[in-house]
């Protein structure tokens, strides 16, 4: 699905994004916008949130530096939802990875959404 990152450019189905996104496991993909570029609190994740999805996987930039307050962490696993944070190249992998084995193992399709800072 996602094909491609680097400092702010991403490549998802062949289509370029060039701000921050909101990746669904259905292939949607949505602005991400956020009130603080380098925050993310519980307002920035709500529409991930809406979803229901059983995993989020927060990509924080090429060099880590958007922070996940304690605040959005609490409120996503609040509802029984994994999270995972990492530097945004990893980050997509693990979407990559979390998306496909879970068609293969399993037969159906995880509820993931990525959440990806694509500069800092």
């Amino acid at each position: 699905m996602i094909e491609e990152y680097k400092f702010g450019l991403i490549v998802i189905d062949g289509k370029i994004y060039n701000q921050d996104i909101e990746v669904r496991w259905t292939g949607e993909v949505l602005d991400w916008q956020r009130d603080e570029s380098h925050i993310i609190d519980v307002e920035d994740v709500l529409s991930a949130l809406e979803q229901n999805p059983e995993t989020i996987v927060i990509g924080t930039g090429e060099s880590g530096i958007a922070q996940v307050t304690e605040r959005a962490q609490k409120e996503i696993e609040a509802r029984g939802i994994k999270l995972i944070i990492d530097k945004t190249e990893q980050a997509i992998k693990t979407f990559n990875v979390r998306k496909e084995e879970s068609l293969e193992e399993e037969g159906k399709q995880e509820k993931v959404i990525g959440l990806f800072h694509l500069t800092c």
